[in-house]
């Protein structure tokens, strides 16, 4: 199969994305998540005229200045009793306001006697510090749009017009398959030959930064008879696997003869990119394969390209392979043509830096790092102030 350049790659996913089928969420587990359908409220907000402020309601008059208190309403309280002509009501922010109020006054400008108020009616408006029935919207009002990406705020204001279970275009479920003999968990003591496993926690904080909700993962030696067996089960759990290492061409690399094996259609093999050339997408029916090298940087970097497009497409997306940014470089840099390189980089004020350390076992640069800068495969000098295409985590 001929190497595909990073433009070609790119293509070829897009062209494979289906969006996912929308589900209903709760509302507090939907945040990140895309609206699949408009909004209309099921409620009045505010449900009622109800005071802006502690302080007296009552019905304006500019002719009276002095109000018998006849009853007290806190927040919650809904009293049905209507005030008369020269009543007030002691109110309580967000409190109803009683039959016959239109106004409310706040406490401080009042001057308090006994079971009575006196103020200067100048001082006040009529309607003053009322929020007025269906002020923020009608029931059946338009309130968020198909395609609109829930936020906190926007849960506030849907759980505020009655709403609680939304459509959206939920997130695919992932498994993540982590090969190698030489990888050691966290917490344990390194033996000679060994390495941390890095992979496996920075994939599965990409992925949830993605707000991708279902995640499956292991870790598997370099044996084909359990690599089969896990990708066989990780396809049939969820909508798409990720490897890391085993890709390549040598004794001990198998990932790409089980998935040969388990009728995996490969898409492509290997991109004109550094890092993360021998990169393997494919499909198994609707199930996404993305079989990545096992550097640390490799890994991040094609996440970043590839694996991130393609799961925000599979969530309604738009236009996911564009840049987040075009930026003149900080500072010059030179390559070798034929490849596109992916930079560890840094976005200063109206440019990107880009950082020293660039080899893909070297992670120190992600100290720092916040996006990818990309030269193209073409050039081989950059210089100071050349734009280039910046893609963020």
């Amino acid at each position: 199969m001929i190497m595909v350049s990073v433009k070609n790659a790119k293509e070829i996913i897009a062209q494979h994305i289906a969006t996912v089928m929308p589900a209903g969420i709760p509302l507090p587990d939907a945040c990140g998540l895309m609206l699949a359908e408009d909004i209309k409220a099921k409620t009045d907000v505010p449900r009622f005229d109800n005071a802006a402020m502690d302080g007296y309601a009552f019905c304006y008059d500019n002719n009276v200045n002095n109000y018998k208190v006849t009853q007290q309403i806190r927040a919650g309280d809904f009293l049905s009793s209507v005030l008369k002509r020269g009543e007030a009501a002691r109110i309580f922010t967000g409190a109803s306001l009683p039959p016959g109020a239109d106004t409310v006054i706040q406490q401080e400008l009042t001057e308090s006697m006994n079971t009575s108020i006196k103020f200067d009616p100048t001082a006040i408006k009529s309607g003053a510090n009322v929020r007025v029935k269906g002020a923020q919207c009608r029931a059946g009002d338009l309130i968020a749009m198909k395609g609109n990406i829930i936020t906190p705020g926007m849960v506030s204001l849907l759980v505020s017009a009655g709403m609680y279970e939304v459509s959206v275009f939920a997130s695919p479920s992932v498994s993540l398959i982590v090969t190698g003999n030489e990888l050691a968990e966290q917490g344990t003591t390194l033996q000679p030959g060994q390495i941390f496993n890095s992979n496996e926690p920075a994939a599965k904080a990409y992925l949830q930064l993605l707000k991708v909700k279902k995640i499956i993962s292991f870790h598997v030696k370099d044996d084909a008879g359990e690599l089969y067996e896990k990708v066989k089960y990780c396809l049939e759990q969820t909508d798409m696997l990720i490897l890391t290492g085993g890709i390549s061409v040598g004794d001990y690399d198998y990932v790409q003869s089980v998935l040969q094996q388990m009728g995996v259609k490969t898409l492509f093999y290997k991109v004109k990119q550094k890092p993360g050339k021998p990169l393997l997408v494919g499909k198994k029916e609707n199930k996404w394969v993305f079989a990545l090298p096992g550097n640390p940087a490799a890994v991040l970097t094609c996440f970043n390209q590839y694996v991130k497009p393609c799961l925000l497409a599979m969530m309604g997306h738009k236009k996911v392979f564009e840049p987040d940014a075009v930026l003149p470089l900080a500072n010059e840099w030179k390559k070798k043509e034929g490849l596109t390189h992916f930079i560890k980089a840094k976005i200063t004020v109206g440019k990107v830096l880009l950082l020293q350390g660039q080899d893909s076992f070297n992670l120190l640069p992600f100290n720092e790092a916040d996006c990818f800068a990309e030269l193209d495969e073409a050039e081989e000098y950059f210089r100071a102030g050349a734009v280039v295409n910046v893609y963020k985590w």
